[in-house]
């Protein structure tokens, strides 16, 4: 073996290259290598994420197509169709209607033509170009060709690029709202929710049709969707504004151009199958205040306006007047529906199922509370005022009981009226706690007598200023249900669930287009309570009479119950001696009255007796007032003249008469006794004061004093 020479050295081997040295600074990814530019880079984002833009190019074409749709129009179609709609109101009116049709006919002329000019423009340039490009296409070869194609292309990329504002609100978006259908209604969401919009018809997008209000999200949206709807039905409409988001559906104010907002409500029934709401689902309003709008309601299928309103408030015994208003119910859009009934005169009309009781029970809850009223229940069929009863005082439910209180409150309200003057009153009597007012609900009212009607219809002429008032309820607002053409001359009319002609009836014969529409409310079944105790009501004190419709509290029987029993322990209200004394120098009406011959024989006995408060009380079942028995002197001259008469044989005996007829039957104890002492010791029994006796002791109509009466008080 050898040895290589020492001149011929192997390099070493090694696997790790030896390291260059450390460089010092930032490290750039493409360091050494070209870069291009950024914005290149963008732009080449830009196109794979827009798909090359094949999208724009075809949204540019369909706008292109668009605009030259809205060219060839030209708004020529909605000026045919208000001109059909002028045709359509002016039905009735020849001269109008041939006008109005004449300008139907020139309108579509002036589209014929405006159509056949645009068609022959679009078709001359449309050869004069097709001839160029033709021409282009077959001379140029291909590069011209590919160039014609990219400025095509170009042209629908340029009128179809996204509009920045729109870009913008995309990148903020209002938060969404959900349909109608889906909408939960809370508690404290009874308002307004949403903000404002206002759009007239002049903004209203030519491209479109009438669309269900479920589809409406937005303000917006729903200023559109009402606009479509209105015009669709050939509602003259202007504008729609104020438009609200509630917890229960829409509300916005709709302004019409001509005429009145009637138009809107002759065709509610026909918005709502455009709308795709339930009946009763679109509710309009007009303004007074406002002649050409109207507050448009529209309810979501299943939706309670009045799920969140506020419940009934606690009202302690005697805590209030009758001249206060007290709450009884909420309206539509979330106002309280406050009432006083001081001398105001009532009707509630509702069907069966419609809730009257409720609406009566709401009433006499408020009236029973105060401190200066008396509250009377009358009731011919029914139980009247039912769970209340407690803090009534008196209920009347036969035909005996309810004439008899009827005359006692129209004479008092005539005795009065003589009596005001005196009592330095005015021109209407002054409710205070010494002189009370009294409030008389008569429910079932068709059922009563025809004695109880007239009385009643009396009643309501003269008991408003004299502090008496009569709320009356029936299922009918006709005369076929009250007997006599009333309900109008009535100032608070409260009308639920009901037919046609009751609405017409109560609020007269153009209420319906006015918007009061009670009619279209449904009454209660045993299983759905549906609109019983829904109302439009009219006459309130201190409140305008819109057509807006109402819901009154319902209270629970138990609740109530509970109220009646805690105002009858702080004890009830008493009438004023003033009026009782007054009613003795008031001359009955004839038709009470009994019958005589010439020679003073009976004839025909009277229909009703006026008694004294006490005796009214007894006749019925009411407890009498405190301290009211009679005792001594008192209650023997009442004992002694009844046997008095029965030994005689006669019903009545004249004042003078009867004092000497006591003297004779017992001198001791009457020998001094005159007929003014007689008069005092009846009143302190609760006699009362001489009535009239008809014919007898050759006078043509003495007064006296008749037995039943005095018998009555033993």
């Amino acid at each position: 073996m050898t040895t290589a020479p020492h001149s011929i050295r192997q390099p070493s081997l090694s696997i790790v290259k030896d390291q260059p040295e450390p460089v010092e600074g930032t490290v750039v990814e493409h360091q050494g290598e070209s870069v291009k530019p950024a914005w290149i880079e963008r732009a080449k984002d830009h196109v794979l994420d827009n798909s090359l833009y094949a999208p724009w190019s075809a949204r540019g074409y369909r706008n292109l197509a668009a605009r030259w749709l809205e060219a060839y129009r030209d708004d020529h179609p909605q000026m045919i169709a208000t001109a059909k709609a002028e045709r359509q109101a002016a039905k009735g009116d020849s001269k109008a209607e041939d006008d109005a049709h004449d300008q139907v006919w020139k309108r579509r002329k002036a589209y014929t033509r405006h159509r056949l000019i645009h068609l022959g423009k679009t078709a001359g340039w449309s050869v004069a170009g097709a001839a160029g490009a033709t021409v282009g296409a077959v001379t140029g070869g291909l590069w011209i060709d590919l160039a014609m194609a990219i400025a095509a292309y170009t042209t629908g990329i340029y009128h179809g690029r996204p509009d920045p504002d729109a870009a913008v609100e995309v990148a903020a978006p209002t938060p969404p709202v959900p349909p109608l259908s889906v909408i939960e209604q809370t508690d404290n969401s009874f308002g307004p929710e949403d903000g404002q919009v206002f759009m007239t018809a002049d903004q209203l997008p030519e491209c479109g049709s009438p669309f269900p209000i479920a589809q409406a999200r937005t303000s917006q949206q729903l200023a559109e969707c009402v606009l479509r709807a209105l015009i669709a039905e050939g509602v003259p409409v202007a504008e729609v504004s104020d438009v609200i988001r509630l917890s229960w559906g829409w509300q916005c104010v709709v302004r019409v151009s001509e005429g009145t907002p009637e138009a809107i409500i002759k065709v509610a029934g026909d918005l709502e199958t455009r709308f795709d709401l339930a009946a009763n689902g679109v509710r309009p309003t007009p303004l007074k205040e406002r002649r050409a709008c109207a507050v448009l309601r529209l309810v979501d299928r299943g939706a309670d306006p009045f799920a969140s309103a506020p419940g009934l408030p606690y009202r302690a015994p005697k805590s209030t007047s009758i001249t206060d208003k007290f709450r009884i119910g909420s309206s539509v859009g979330g106002d309280p529906l406050e009432v006083s009934l001081a001398g105001v005169m009532g009707l509630v009309v509702a069907t069966t199922g419609g809730g009257k009781t409720g609406i009566l029970q709401a009433l006499a809850e408020g009236t029973t509370a105060c401190y200066d009223n008396i509250t009377i229940d009358l009731d011919p069929h029914g139980d009247g005022l039912e769970d209340l009863h407690d803090a009534v005082r008196i209920t009347a439910r036969t035909n005996e009981q309810i004439e008899a209180v009827l005359l006692f409150f129209f004479t008092l309200s005539k005795a009065r009226a003589r009596l005001r003057k005196q009592l330095g009153m005015g021109r209407k009597w002054k409710v205070s706690k010494e002189h009370p007012h009294f409030t008389i609900f008569f429910d079932e009212f068709p059922k009563a007598s025809d004695l109880a009607k007239r009385l009643a219809f009396e009643l309501l002429l003269v008991g408003r200023k004299e502090a008496v008032a009569l709320e009356i309820a029936s299922q009918g607002g006709t005369k076929l249900y009250l007997g006599e053409n009333m309900a109008q001359m009535i100032a608070l009319k409260a009308v639920g669930p009901c037919k046609v002609g009751d609405t017409r009836a109560v609020f007269g014969e153009g209420s319906v287009n006015e918007g009061w529409q009670s009619h279209r409310l449904s009454p209660a079944t045993d299983t759905d309570p549906k609109d019983a105790g829904h109302i439009y009501i009219q006459g309130v004190p201190g409140m305008p009479d819109e057509p807006i419709e109402y819901k009154v509290h319902e209270v629970p029987s138990a609740t109530l119950r509970t109220l009646a029993t805690e105002r009858l322990e702080a004890g009830l209200v008493e009438p004023d001696q003033d009026s009782l004394d007054a009613m003795a120098g008031v001359d009955l009406p004839e038709y009470v009255e009994a019958v005589y011959d010439l020679e003073g024989n009976l004839k025909k006995e009277a229909p009703v007796e006026l008694l004294t408060w006490e005796q009214l009380l007894k006749l019925c079942g009411a407890e009498p007032p405190v301290g009211s028995s009679v005792t001594g002197l008192a209650r023997k001259v009442v004992a002694d003249a009844t046997d008095l008469m029965y030994k005689a044989g006669v019903d009545r005996m004249r004042t003078e008469t009867l004092v000497a007829k006591l003297a004779e039957y017992d001198p001791g104890a009457y020998g001094d006794m005159t007929a003014e002492s007689l008069k005092e010791l009846f009143a302190e029994a609760g006699v009362g004061k001489p009535v009239t006796l008809g014919a007898m002791d050759g006078l043509t109509n003495p007064r006296g004093f008749k037995r039943d009466v005095l018998a009555r008080r033993l």
